[in-house]
C-alpha cells in the first residue's frame, strides 16, 4: 500500500504557495517592462516547483535551441507542466478551460500559455492563432493527443492542430520535435502500473484529491527523452506528420517504462538539397537533473 504523509503534503504545499506568491510579481513586472527574462523566468520557476514537489528529471537526448520549435508531447499529469517548464523556454498550448482553474490558470496565464478551444468547428482558427506565435517566434508546448491518460500508453493524436507545422518563417518550415514523458520511479524504486496513477490525473479523477495525494508521497522520477526534430516538408501530409510523432512518442515512453530498447521509428528522409539543421543528429544520451 502507498503511504502517504500528510505533513509533507501540508509543507509542501505550503512551500509551493510562498514560491507562487514570489513568482507572480516578478514575472508581471518582466510582462509589463518586457523584459527578455520573462521567457526566461518560468524555467526557474517551474525547477523549484519541481524540487518542492519532490519531482527528478533524468533527460535522454537535447531539445531544439533554434525556433521557433514546435514541441508535441505526451500528456499524463498537470505535473507535465512544471517537468517540461523546468527543460523548455516555450508556451504551452491548453484547453480554455485552464485559464479559470484556481491558481493554475493564473500561473498559465502569467507563462505566455496558449489557450484553444477544443471544438471541432473552430479548428482553422485555432490553428491560425498557433501559426501566429511561431511566427511572432515563440516555441510551443503542444499536448496532441487532447487530454491526459493514464501514463501507461500514449492515446491517439488529433492532427488537426498539426496545420500549425505547415508556417514557413523566412521560406523555412517550423521545426517539429517529439518528445516522450514518462513517470517511471517512486523513492528510487521501478514504479508498476498500478502506481503510476497516483501520477496521472486523467477521467473523471478530481483535482483537490488528487493533488494531495501527489503532494503527499515521496520522490518520483521522471524521464524525459527529446527525439530527433523533423520538418513537414518531410511528409506527404500533417496526418502523416501526427502518425510518426506519435509512433516515435509511443516509443519512447515504451522504452522509458520497460527499460528495453523499441524498434527505431524512422522519418521520411529529407527533401533533396535542404540542408540539415545543425542541431538534428540523433538524439544521444542525455543527462541526469534535478
Amino acid at each position: 500500500m502507498l503511504y502517504i504523509s500528510h505533513i509533507r503534503a501540508a509543507v509542501r504545499l505550503l512551500a509551493c504557495m510562498v514560491w507562487f506568491a514570489v513568482l507572480i510579481p516578478v514575472q508581471a513586472v518582466n510582462l509589463a517592462l518586457r523584459l527578455p527574462f520573462a521567457r526566461k523566468w518560468p524555467v526557474t520557476v517551474y525547477r523549484v516547483f519541481n524540487r518542492l514537489l519532490g519531482i527528478g528529471l533524468k533527460v535522454a537526448g537535447k531539445p531544439v535551441k533554434q525556433g521557433p520549435v514546435l514541441y508535441v508531447v505526451n500528456h499524463t499529469s498537470y505535473a507535465d507542466i512544471a517537468v517540461l517548464g523546468a527543460l523548455l523556454e516555450g508556451c504551452f498550448v491548453a484547453k480554455a478551460e485552464v485559464a479559470d482553474w484556481p491558481l493554475f490558470g493564473l500561473c498559465a496565464k502569467i507563462s505566455g500559455t496558449v489557450f484553444i478551444d477544443r471544438n471541432p468547428r473552430l479548428a482553422v482558427r485555432q490553428s491560425e492563432v498557433l501559426k501566429e506565435r511561431l511566427t511572432a517566434g515563440d516555441n510551443l508546448i503542444l499536448f496532441p493527443e487532447g487530454t491526459s491518460s493514464d501514463g501507461n500508453f500514449v492515446l491517439p493524436f488529433r492532427s488537426a492542430l498539426f496545420s500549425a507545422a505547415t508556417v514557413r518563417i523566412g521560406g523555412r518550415a517550423v521545426t517539429v520535435q517529439p518528445v516522450s514523458v514518462a513517470y517511471t520511479h517512486l523513492d528510487g524504486i521501478p514504479m508498476g502500473r498500478h502506481l503510476r496513477p497516483f501520477f496521472a490525473w486523467y477521467g473523471d479523477m478530481e483535482m483537490a484529491p488528487h493533488l494531495w495525494q501527489l503532494l503527499g508521497i515521496g520522490r518520483s522520477g521522471v524521464e524525459v527523452r527529446f527525439h530527433d526534430p523533423v520538418s513537414i516538408d518531410r511528409f506527404a501530409s500533417r496526418k502523416a506528420l501526427s502518425a510518426w510523432c506519435h509512433a516515435t512518442i509511443a516509443a519512447g515512453v515504451a522504452r522509458s517504462l520497460t527499460g528495453r530498447d523499441q524498434p527505431p521509428v524512422a522519418a521520411p528522409p529529407a527533401p533533396a538539397g535542404q540542408a540539415a539543421r545543425p542541431d538534428a543528429g540523433p538524439a544521444a544520451a542525455g543527462k541526469a537533473a534535478a
